[in-house]
């Protein structure tokens, strides 16, 4: 699981935001089920070049949302009953997913088209037609 995990130094984004985040979403997408073990700290640590603090951090963050459990012994575990984010929590990830793809769809060189037909490459299936009804995107 560690080798789907990435830490940027270049992110402003502090280690153990980045590794909340991506944990985060491998919970609620189903990618890690529930009961499965995370990582040992130290092992985690070592394989994102990483103290073991920054990790520690991370998983207290998970528990703090109630998305693991920890027990001594037994380490840190998804919860089994991981709760969904509200409208305006998935609303506003939705909305920082969609800013960085942007950002880098546009360090590309790609167009306000072409992004969006990269989203919706098929508008007829209930999409948003490329220019059609829609502001811009913002810059």
């Amino acid at each position: 699981m560690s080798s789907a995990l990435t830490v940027s130094s270049d992110d402003p984004t502090p280690p153990y935001e980045q590794l909340r985040g991506q944990l985060a979403d491998l919970i609620e997408a189903g990618q890690l089920a529930e009961g499965e073990r995370l990582p040992p700290l130290r092992q985690l640590a070592g394989d994102l070049g990483l103290a073991v603090g920054t990790v520690a951090r991370t998983y207290r963050e998970l528990e703090s949302a109630g998305l693991v459990r920890s027990r001594r012994g037994g380490g840190t575990r998804v919860a089994l009953s991981v709760p969904k984010p509200s409208a305006g929590e998935r609303k506003a990830r939705l909305a920082g997913l969609a800013a960085a793809y942007v950002l880098k769809a546009r360090a590309l060189g790609a167009s306000d088209t072409e992004i969006v037909q990269a989203v919706l490459p098929h508008p007829a299936e209930g999409g948003v037609a490329p220019g059609g009804g829609g502001a811009g995107l913002a810059q």
